[in-house]
């Protein structure tokens, strides 16, 4: 791996490969599978979590955990009537042998626009915003910006350059990897290059439609945007564990995370206390059981008025099969929610609507193996068990 590869997936796992032509409208969102997993033998929804099934889900976690060399990973899985597995493998620090636990905060990368278009879609229900608004209505000097919508941004249909892809951002992450930036500062990584498509026509994932979004919940509220998603989306979650850093803090408990992104040799290195970079794209912090709840939430609307859910849910294909995408939430093979990759951490957190089931995975690396990420690797090896109409899987094209 080069260092340049690498950070261009800071604050994201969904980034290689995905500037496509939509090629088809808008889906409603149904929880079924894709085409390709439609003709999977006819298992119900969701196996029932019983002791055998629980060790085979041991025995394909810690094989995922050996064959990709993860430090560390937790799995938490729940549905109603089916039971529930929660696993910690592994260590949370390779220098003191300590063990993963459940209970640890983790960083959860770009798990982080889930909230940030909450936040707007907040707004937008109380018509203080509308999706169709041009951005250049509240931020200036965005290219294209009297074409590209609200709505374009959280599609990840904009056609602005990730600001995190940028050759100079990244020389200047990694000499400080202690440093802040300011959205000003990202955005004008993101802007000296080209839109590349005009608004709407294509699919591309940029942590700069998000970074955006959260600057027009600033403009709207005239309140820092941290606190505009504590009081209006973090605490009417019930979420006691999640809360957007303005640094490197990371409270404790927590693991330790491992990148390979500050060499070009492939030598590991600690990134524990690394400040994300991608502000309101991807430098949350939240743990296991608070995913769990906010997941549901996500999923079923439970902030949001119906119709405002329903605009979130419209799912665009993004040209990878089993894999599309609507306002700041996608849909794998019918499991809906978001993952998240960032310098020593993955996550990913979804939700099976026709099962009511949850899975939250946590990893302590963010390397990927084979082209996939870890978490697409641990998700996969989990819900080819339980769920075999539905595998999480992120195609790598």
């Amino acid at each position: 791996m080069t260092r340049r590869r690498t950070l261009a997936v800071i604050g994201a796992a969904l980034a290689a490969g995905t500037v496509v032509a939509t090629g088809a409208g808008a889906q409603a969102f149904t929880g079924d599978a894709s085409p390709t997993h439609r003709t999977i033998s006819r298992h119900p929804a969701m196996r029932t979590l019983t002791p055998q099934v629980r060790a085979q889900l041991d025995r394909a976690v810690q094989h995922v955990l050996k064959t990709t060399r993860t430090p560390g990973v937790t799995v938490g899985l729940w549905a109603p009537g089916k039971g529930s597995y929660v696993r910690a493998f592994g260590t949370a620090d390779k220098a003191t042998k300590q063990p993963m636990s459940p209970r640890f905060n983790m960083r959860i990368g770009s798990v982080t626009k889930t909230f940030t278009v909450t936040a707007l879609l907040r707004l937008v229900d109380h018509k203080q915003a509308s999706l169709d608004d041009p951005i250049s209505k509240y931020v200036r000097g965005v290219p294209n910006g009297r074409h590209i919508t609200l709505r374009h941004l959280a599609q990840m249909r904009s056609g602005l350059f990730n600001a995190l892809n940028d050759d100079d951002f990244a020389k200047v992450f990694m000499a400080d990897t202690s440093r802040t930036f300011t959205n000003k500062e990202l955005l004008a990584y993101a802007f000296k290059h080209p839109v590349a498509f005009p608004a709407g026509s294509q699919y591309q994932y940029s942590n700069t439609n998000t970074i955006l979004l959260s600057m027009v919940v600033e403009k709207v509220t005239g309140q820092p945007f941290d606190r505009y998603l504590t009081r209006h989306v973090i605490k009417p979650a019930h979420l006691k564990h999640t809360f957007m850093p303005k640094g490197a803090e990371f409270p404790a408990p927590h693991a330790h995370g491992y990148t390979d992104q500050a060499s070009n040799d492939g030598s590991i290195t600690d990134a524990t206390n690394w400040a994300p970079p991608g502000g309101a794209s991807g430098v949350m912090i939240s743990n296991l059981h608070d995913l769990r709840s906010w997941a549901s939430t996500l999923a079923e609307g439970t902030l949001l008025s119906r119709a405002t859910q329903a605009e979130g849910l419209k799912l665009l294909p993004t040209g990878r099969e089993g894999l599309s995408y609507g306002l700041g939430i996608f849909d794998i093979n019918g499991w809906i929610g978001h993952n998240g990759s960032l310098p020593g951490y993955q996550t990913v957190m979804v939700y099976l609507p026709k099962a009511k089931a949850t899975l939250v995975v946590h990893t302590t690396s963010d390397i990927n193996v084979e082209g996939k990420s870890l978490t697409t690797k641990f998700a996969m090896a989990v819900t080819d068990i339980v769920t075999p109409k539905n595998v999480y899987d992120i195609p790598t094209s």
